[in-house]
């Protein structure tokens, strides 16, 4: 029987959510990696994260759908019997960057089911599960991470669908922190800046000059590194008296500065 604890981390095949897989690999979680792409599309990262020690579980599918979802949620279950951390990372930018009296239904219909429905109702469904293990078996250790964006609360008006979503999604962290507080399960939100991934990479040279023009205190990209660190530790239990709280992986960013 495996003992080691199991982590799953949606959209942790690339970008953030596999610098959170590493991470957790590294912590000694197997892992059940969610993501859209095939199997052999991610075969490489999957190979990597098993070279660190982990028993890899792939569970495709997109969290939009309620169909995948229960998918991805039982694929997971009937691998590793249980699942001690859920890492809602999977998100999506507006296909178009559009102004906020321009955009469309279609652009904001998407990313709000992608970004926020979706980690609404797959935190939902593994919560009940979490809830219920605990409850038969009060050595059962739980935590729930949402890793948001600075976007929850900078206004970007030529997207803003993407940051009504990571708005949304903050508020379902406090909700769930207060739900589950009775069964001892804690529940965080991580709310990076501006990390390099395939999102950013588009807009590279926009920010490599806000970094030259001092946008953050620390003048660097931020990497899925820094944010699987940050997760790690929450997950390790190393914030045990926290529940709800938000820790900012941004480079000091948000702070005020005259």
């Amino acid at each position: 029987m495996n003992l080691k604890k199991t982590a799953l981390i949606t959209g942790g095949s690339r970008g953030i959510g596999f610098g959170i897989a590493k991470a957790l690999a590294k912590e000694g979680y197997n892992l059940a990696i969610n993501g859209v792409r095939d199997e052999a599309g991610c075969a490489d990262a999957l190979d990597e994260l098993r070279n660190l020690g982990a028993e890899v579980a792939y569970c495709q599918g997109s969290i939009a759908s309620a169909q995948d979802r229960e998918a991805i949620i039982e694929k997971a279950y009937s691998v590793f019997g249980s699942i001690n951390v859920l890492v809602n990372n999977a998100g999506i930018a507006p296909r178009q960057r559009m102004d906020l009296l321009e955009t469309t239904l279609e652009n904001y219909g998407e990313v709000m089911t992608t970004n926020l429905e979706g980690p609404f109702f797959l935190t939902q469904a593994i919560a009940k599960r979490m809830a219920e293990t605990k409850q038969n078996n009060h050595a059962f250790e739980a935590s729930i991470v949402f890793v948001t964006s600075i976007s929850a609360t900078v206004a970007s008006i030529n997207r803003g669908e993407y940051c009504v979503s990571k708005a949304g999604l903050a508020m379902t962290n406090l909700l769930f922190a207060v739900r589950l507080a009775e069964y001892n399960i804690p529940v965080y939100e991580v709310r990076p800046g501006i990390i390099a991934t395939d999102m950013t990479s588009k807009v590279q040279e926009k920010y490599d000059n806000l970094f030259q023009g001092g946008i953050a205190l620390q003048p660097r990209w931020g990497t899925p590194d820094d944010v699987g660190k940050a997760v790690a530790s929450l997950t390790r239990g190393d914030f045990p008296y926290s529940t709800g709280q938000v820790i900012g992986v941004d480079g000091g960013m948000l702070i005020d500065r005259l």
